[in-house]
C-alpha cells in the first residue's frame, strides 16, 4: 500500500490548514470560540462550505464534490490538529453519511445540497441514554397513523445537536428493525450542554414529533446504520490522529525549551525515553489509521467493520498513552484549560466515549474469531 498523498491531496491539506489557521492560530482563539453558543465559528463554517469541504463526501448529483475517504480523512486530521470545534464529524460524516446512504434522490439533493452549501447543520440522534454503541434504536420509537410518522423517546448524547437545524434520527419501527427519519429541530425538545472538551452536545426528547422517513418507509435499515457508524469511527480516528500529532509536537517542543537545574528538560534521559515512547504510539496509530481509511474504498461492509474496530482499538490505546504522558511531561500547566494539551486529551476522551472505547472494539474483534477456521497447533 502507498500511504503517501498525491499532489491534489497535499494541496487539500495545505488549503484546509491555511484556512483553519485564520481562525485558530492559537489555543486562545479556540477558547474564545467555545465560550459562547453555538460553540463553533459560523463564519468559518461558511468558508469551509465555499471551499467545498462540507460537500467532500457527497456525490456531485447531491451538490457535493464526490471525494474519496482519504480526502475526508485529511480534513478530519487538520480539524483535530487545531482542536477545531466545528461539527464536521457529527454533521457531515455521520448525519450526512446516513442521509447519503439511505435517503431518496430528492431527499439527498435537498438535505445534502443545503448542508454542502453551509445553509443548514445536521446532527445524528442515534444514541440512547445509557446505550453502548449499538446500531439498534432502543430509546426512540416510531409510530405511523394514516401515513404520517411520529417519534417518541429520548436520544442522548447527540453530538452537535444543540445547533442543528434538522435531526437525523434512528428509531425502532413498529414491525421490528430500525428506521431513519428526519425531524425538524423545532419539533423536538433539545437541551444543549457543554461536553468535557468544551464542544456542544444535546439531549433530545421526542413527544409525538412529526418525522419524515428517509428512504422507503418502514424498511429496516440496520445494516446501513451500522456501516455509517463504522465509517464515522474511522474518520473519528483520523481526527484523533491530528490531536495526537499536536500533542507529541507540543510535548517535544516543551522538553526542548523548559529548563530545570539550568538545563533543558530533554537533557534528562528518562524524559526523552518517555517522549520516544509517545512517538512510537503515534506512528503505530498513524499507520493503522491510514490503512483503515484506505479500506473504505473497497466498499465491503464486513471489511470496513473489522477495520473500524482495529483502528478504534489502536487509537484508543494510543490516545490514552499520549494524552496522559503529554500532561505528565508538561507538569501542572498540562491540566489547565488555558493550554491545549489537557483540552486535547479531553477531546480524545469525548471521541472515545462517543464512538466506542478500547473494550468495545476488543469485544467486537473477539466475537469475530469464531468466523475463522480452527487451526491445529500440532
Amino acid at each position: 500500500m502507498d500511504f503517501t498523498y498525491d499532489d491534489e491531496q497535499q494541496a487539500l491539506r495545505e488549503a484546509v490548514r491555511g484556512l483553519l489557521a485564520t481562525t485558530y492560530a492559537d489555543h486562545e482563539a479556540r477558547r474564545r470560540t467555545v465560550a459562547d453558543d453555538p460553540g463553533f465559528d459560523r463564519a468559518l463554517w461558511g468558508r469551509l462550505a465555499e471551499m467545498g469541504v462540507l460537500g467532500l463526501p457527497f456525490s456531485e448529483a447531491d451538490g457535493g464534490v464526490g471525494a474519496g475517504p482519504v480526502e475526508i480523512g485529511i480534513v478530519c486530521q487538520e480539524l483535530g490538529r487545531v482542536l477545531a470545534p466545528e461539527p464536521y464529524l457529527s454533521a457531515v460524516v455521520h448525519a450526512g453519511g446516513l442521509v447519503a446512504a439511505v435517503g431518496t434522490a430528492e431527499q439527498k439533493a435537498d438535505l445534502l445540497g443545503r448542508l454542502s452549501a453551509g445553509e443548514i447543520v445536521l446532527a445524528a440522534a442515534d444514541t440512547s441514554p445509557g446505550g453502548r454503541w449499538a446500531s439498534r434504536a432502543d430509546g426512540v420509537r416510531a409510530s405511523v397513523s394514516a401515513g404520517s410518522w411520529t417519534l417518541d423517546g429520548v436520544a442522548d448524547p447527540v453530538m452537535g445537536g444543540a445547533s442543528a437545524d434538522h435531526l437525523v434520527v434512528t428509531a425502532a419501527l413498529p414491525d421490528g428493525g430500525t428506521g431513519v427519519f428526519v425531524v425538524d429541530a423545532s419539533a423536538a425538545a433539545v437541551t444543549g450542554y457543554v461536553a468535557a472538551d468544551l464542544t456542544r452536545a444535546a439531549s433530545v426528547r421526542f413527544e409525538a414529533s412529526a418525522a419524515t422517513p428517509l428512504g422507503e418507509p418502514g424498511r429496516d435499515l440496520s445494516p446501513s446504520i451500522a456501516t455509517i457508524s463504522d465509517l464515522t469511527r474511522i474518520m473519528g480516528a483520523n481526527q484523533a490522529l491530528g490531536v495526537m500529532q499536536s500533542q507529541v509536537r507540543a510535548t517535544t517542543d516543551y522538553l526542548k525549551s523548559r529548563k530545570q537545574f539550568g538545563v533543558t528538560l530533554n537533557t534528562f534521559q528518562a524524559l526523552t525515553f518517555r517522549a520516544a515512547d509517545m512517538y512510537v504510539s503515534l506512528e503505530l496509530a498513524h499507520s493503522t489509521v491510514d490503512w483503515a481509511t484506505m479500506t473504505i474504498a473497497g466498499g465491503d461492509r464486513e471489511v470496513v467493520a473489522d477495520a473500524a474496530d482495529r483502528v478504534g482499538l489502536q487509537v484508543s490505546r494510543a490516545a490514552r498513552h499520549i494524552g496522559q504522558e503529554a500532561i505528565q511531561l508538561h507538569g501542572g500547566i498540562g491540566m489547565t484549560a488555558e493550554y491545549s494539551v489537557g483540552v486535547g486529551t479531553a477531546h480524545l476522551t469525548v471521541l472515545e466515549q462517543w464512538l466506542g472505547n478500547a473494550g468495545h472494539h476488543l469485544t467486537r474483534l473477539a466475537a469475530r474469531v469464531t468466523d475463522h477456521e480452527m487451526v491445529d497447533a500440532i
